[in-house]
C-alpha cells in the first residue's frame, strides 16, 4: 500500500492517542481513576471499545487499560527507508485511534455535560447532538432492518460553498441514506454550511450533525458497532463478527471534504476495518486492490457533482429511486422532515380540524385508475397559513384484491405523503394532521399530487394486488364529515373482526421474519391475540402480506399439535421457529414471560420484565425514559433482551399486547402488571379495565403503580398493598 498513506495514518494515530492520554491524565487528577464516564443512556457503555474488545469502559480508571491496549497497536512512526507496505499494522493504528477517539469524546461527556444536545433536532442555539441514545438506535434501526434506509454516509469536514452542501445533501436523501456529520474544514463545518443554506437537519430529516471535531464521527462508528450488537445478537468482544456484520449488513462510507489531516488518515484506517471505504474530494493517495472493503479502499479526487454516485458504487450499495410525478423531492428521507411556524402553508387534523383517511375496495368498473379529484378549495385557492379540514379517500379495485388488503394499504398514506419533502403527516384513520410547507407550494405542489403519489407509490408497491386506483381529496367541510362518518363505520367492522379472533380458533398462525436482517435468529409468531412486536402487524395483516407478497416476511405456519396450552407452545410453530433461525431457536413459549419466552429483535415497542419483590411484572415503552422498578432504563433493559435471544423474565411486546387476553398469560395475565409508565397507562386505561373486570377486579389501572408514586418495588409495593392489587395475593411469579 501506499507509504504516504501508511505514514499519515500512523503519525495521525499517534497524536490522538496523545492527546487522548492528555485529557486522561488531567481528568484523572480532577476526578480520579473511579469517576464514572459513558455516553448517556446507552446500555453499550463505550459501544466501540464495548463491541470489538468485550470491555465495558465504566469509568476513568478503564479508560486507561484501553489506552495501554491502543498504544500497544500503534506500531512506530514509518522511516523514510524502511517501509513494509502491509495494511494489517495500519488497519491497527486505526482500530486504535477509533478506541482513544471514544475516550476524548467520553470524557467531553464529563466535563461538558451541556456541550452536545440530548434530542433528535438541534435547537436554534444548540447545533451538535453527539451519541444517539438507544431509543432513537432502536427507532432508527427499524429503517436498516427494513430497507428504508440501505445505508449511511459519514462526512467529514465542509464543501466548498453551502450550495454544494445542499446539493449534496440532498442527492443523499434522494437515495434514502443518513448522513453523519463531523469535522471541520477552513472553519466551518458541513452541518454548519446545511444550516445556512436553510436546510432542516437532525435526526428526523437524515441529516445528523454528530459534532465539530473529527473526534466525534466516532459516534457514527459508535451506531454501526451498536447496531451489530443489538440487532445481530452478537456478543460484545466477538469483533470478527462485528466487523462482517457491518461489512455486509451496515452499506455505510466515509465523504472526506477538505484537506485530509494525520488524524482524518487514522479515522478512515479504523473505518476500513468495519468495511467502510473513503472516498475524498482532494488528490490524496488511494488504496485500489480489494481486500478489506467490498472494492476499493480509498478512491480521491472525485468532483463533487459526482461524489454520491462514486461512493455508492464503491461500497457496492444497491439503492433503488422511485420517480413520483410531484415538484418536490420525494424518498424516505424526508419522512421525519417538520414543517413550523412561518413555514406553515396549509394545516389538517391536530386537532385544529378534522382529517380523516379511508382506503376502500370498489368493483372494477367503478374505479377509473389515476383519476384524481380535489373537491373543495386547492392551495392555490387558499392563503398561507389556512387550516382546512381534509379527507383522502383511496378507492382501488384489482382482480386479486380483498377488502383483508385495505387497511394494509391504508397505512401507507402516512409514509407515502410524508416522502414528499416540504409535506409532514402524523397519525392515521380519523386523527391524521397534516401540514403543508410554503416552500413545496412555491415549487408547484397542489393538493392533487397528494393523488399522484399515492397512485404511483400503490401502483409501484402493491402492483400484485392492485390493477386501478382512484384518488378523491376533500377539502370542503360538509364532504368531509361525510367521509368521517362512512371511514368511522369501516373502522368499527374492522376492529371487531380483529378483536373476535382467538388463538384457539385459528389453524394457521404468521411469521414475521422482517428484522432478520439485522438480528438473524429472531423469529416474531403472530396470533389473533398477540400482534408483532413492534406494533405494526396484527395477524390480518400478516395474513394480507402473505396474500399479497407469497415471498415476503409473513409466512404462515401451521400450529399444529398443542404441547402445552398454558404456556403457548405447539409442534408446528417449534419446527418453523427452529427452521427460520438456522437452529440457533429450537422452542419458545408466546404466553409466558418466565419459561422461554418469545425472542426479541430490537424493534419492540414495549418491554416487560419480571418484579420478583412486587410478585409481578412492569412493563416500559420506548417513549419513557425515566428509571424503572427493575432497576433499568428502556435502553439498558432493551440492550438485555434484543438480538432475538430467548431471555427468562423479559420480553419484547407491542402496547397493545397489553390489552389482549394472552398477555403473560401463562403467569396471570393482566392481573400481574403491577408498574407502567403512567402515559402509556392512559393510553390503554379502558382494555386494561375492561380485562380486569373480566377477571373480577374493578378499576385495575388504578391499581397500577407509575413513576408517580415510585420507580423502585421498595417504593410501589406499599401503594399495591394499599390498592389491594390481586399480583400482591397471587401465587408467587418466581416459583
Amino acid at each position: 500500500m501506499s507509504k504516504i498513506i501508511a505514514a499519515n495514518v500512523v503519525a495521525g494515530a499517534h497524536k490522538v492517542y496523545e492527546k487522548a492520554r492528555k485529557k486522561y491524565e488531567m481528568a484523572v487528577q480532577k476526578y480520579g481513576k473511579k469517576k464514572e464516564i459513558s455516553f448517556p443512556n446507552t446500555g453499550y457503555y463505550l459501544p466501540v471499545i464495548y463491541g470489538i474488545l468485550g470491555f465495558p469502559v465504566k469509568n476513568l480508571g478503564d479508560a486507561g487499560l484501553v489506552l495501554d491496549r491502543s498504544e500497544q497497536l500503534i506500531p512506530p512512526l514509518i522511516r523514510e527507508k524502511a517501509h513494509l507496505p502491509y495494511l494489517g499494522p495500519i488497519l491497527d493504528a486505526g482500530m486504535a485511534s477509533l478506541f482513544n477517539y471514544e475516550i476524548i469524546e467520553a470524557i467531553r461527556y464529563l466535563e461538558e455535560p451541556d456541550f452536545y444536545l440530548p434530542a433528535e433536532d438541534p435547537t436554534d442555539d444548540k447545533l451538535w447532538l453527539g451519541a444517539a441514545d438507544d431509543v432513537i438506535l432502536r427507532k432508527r434501526g427499524v429503517e436498516f432492518v427494513d430497507g428504508t434506509a440501505p445505508g449511511f454516509a459519514a462526512i467529514v469536514g465542509s464543501a466548498p460553498t453551502k450550495e454544494i452542501a445542499a446539493e449534496m445533501a440532498l442527492e443523499l436523501q434522494k437515495k434514502n441514506l443518513y448522513v453523519f456529520m463531523a469535522a471541520q474544514h477552513n472553519g466551518t463545518t458541513f452541518s454548519q454550511q446545511l444550516r445556512e443554506a436553510g436546510v432542516q437537519i437532525g435526526w428526523p430529516t437524515r441529516l445528523v450533525p454528530f459534532g465539530p471535531d473529527i473526534s466525534s464521527a466516532i459516534f457514527a462508528v459508535g451506531f454501526a458497532t451498536r447496531a451489530a450488537l443489538s440487532f445481530g445478537g452478537i456478543e460484545p468482544g466477538d469483533f470478527r463478527k462485528v466487523l462482517i456484520y457491518n461489512k455486509d449488513r451496515v452499506f455505510a462510507f466515509v465523504l472526506a471534504m477538505g484537506d485530509v489531516s494525520d488524524e482524518w488518515y487514522a479515522a478512515a484506517a479504523g473505518c476500513i476495518n468495519y468495511g467502510f471505504p473513503t472516498i475524498a474530494d482532494t488528490p490524496i493517495p488511494q488504496i485500489l486492490p480489494t481486500g478489506v472493503c467490498t472494492y476499493e479502499h480509498v478512491v480521491s479526487n472525485i468532483p463533487h457533482q459526482e461524489i454520491v454516485a462514486k461512493a455508492i458504487e464503491v461500497r457496492g450499495l444497491k439503492v433503488t429511486v422511485t420517480e413520483v410525478p410531484v415538484p418536490t423531492a420525494y424518498g424516505p428521507a424526508f419522512e421525519g422532515e417538520r414543517i413550523r411556524g412561518e413555514d406553515i402553508y396549509m394545516e389538517a387534523g391536530g386537532g385544529k380540524t378534522q382529517a380523516v383517511e379511508l382506503t376502500v375496495m370498489k368493483d372494477m368498473n367503478e374505479v377509473e385508475d389515476g383519476k384524481i379529484e380535489v373537491i373543495g378549495p386547492d392551495l392555490k385557492d387558499i392563503e398561507a397559513g389556512t387550516r382546512v379540514p381534509l379527507g383522502i379517500l383511496v378507492e382501488v379495485a384489482g382482480r386479486k384484491m380483498q377488502s383483508d388488503f385495505e387497511p394494509i394499504l391504508e397505512r401507507q398514506i402516512h409514509h407515502l405523503i410524508n416522502y414528499a419533502q416540504g409535506l409532514m403527516h402524523i397519525g392515521q384513520r380519523d386523527i391524521a394532521w397534516v401540514r403543508i410547507g410554503k416552500g413545496a407550494v412555491e415549487k408547484g405542489f397542489s393538493l392533487s399530487h397528494i393523488g399522484s403519489i399515492l397512485h404511483a407509490k400503490l401502483h409501484q408497491d402493491f402492483g400484485s394486488v392492485l390493477d386501478k386506483v382512484q384518488v378523491k381529496v376533500f377539502t370542503e367541510k360538509d364532504k368531509v364529515d361525510d367521509l368521517l362518518k362512512q371511514a368511522r363505520e369501516v373502522y368499527a367492522k374492522r376492529d371487531a373482526r380483529v378483536e373476535g379472533m382467538t388463538d384457539e380458533d385459528e389453524p394457521i398462525f404468521y411469521s414475521c421474519t422482517l428484522c432478520q436482517s439485522f438480528a438473524p435468529s429472531h423469529v416474531c409468531v403472530v396470533t389473533p391475540e398477540r400482534t408483532g412486536l413492534c406494533g405494526a402487524y396484527n395477524w390480518l395483516d400478516c395474513k394480507a402480506s402473505f396474500e399479497i407478497n407469497p415471498t415476503g416476511p409473513n409466512q404462515p405456519i401451521e400450529k399444529g399439535k398443542v404441547i402445552d396450552e398454558r404456556l403457548g407452545q405447539w409442534e408446528g410453530v417449534n419446527e418453523f421457529v427452529q427452521k427460520a433461525s438456522r437452529g440457533k431457536v429450537v422452542k419458545y413459549n408466546a404466553y409466558s414471560i418466565m419459561e422461554d419466552p418469545m425472542t426479541s429483535c430490537g424493534c419492540f415497542e414495549c418491554i416487560a420484565a419480571v418484579l420478583p419483590v412486587a410478585n409481578g411484572v412492569m412493563t416500559v415503552d420506548r417513549d419513557y425514559k425515566g428509571p424503572t422498578p427493575c432497576g433499568m432504563k428502556f435502553t439498558t433493559l432493551a440492550g438485555s433482551a434484543g438480538g432475538g435471544n430467548i431471555t427468562p423474565g423479559f420480553v419484547g411486546h407491542s402496547k397493545l399486547y397489553i390489552g389482549s387476553k394472552k398477555f403473560v398469560a401463562a403467569e396471570g395475565g393482566i392481573l400481574r402488571l403491577v408498574w407502567m409508565p403512567k402515559a402509556l397507562k392512559e393510553m390503554l386505561k379502558e382494555k386494561i379495565d375492561r380485562l380486569g373486570a373480566e377477571r373480577g377486579v374493578s378499576n385495575l389501572s388504578d391499581r397500577i403503580a407509575d413513576e408517580t408514586v415510585g420507580v423502585t418495588e421498595d417504593e410501589i409495593y406499599p401503594f399495591l398493598q394499599e390498592k389491594e392489587h390481586p399480583a400482591v395475593s397471587m401465587d408467587s411469579i418466581v416459583g
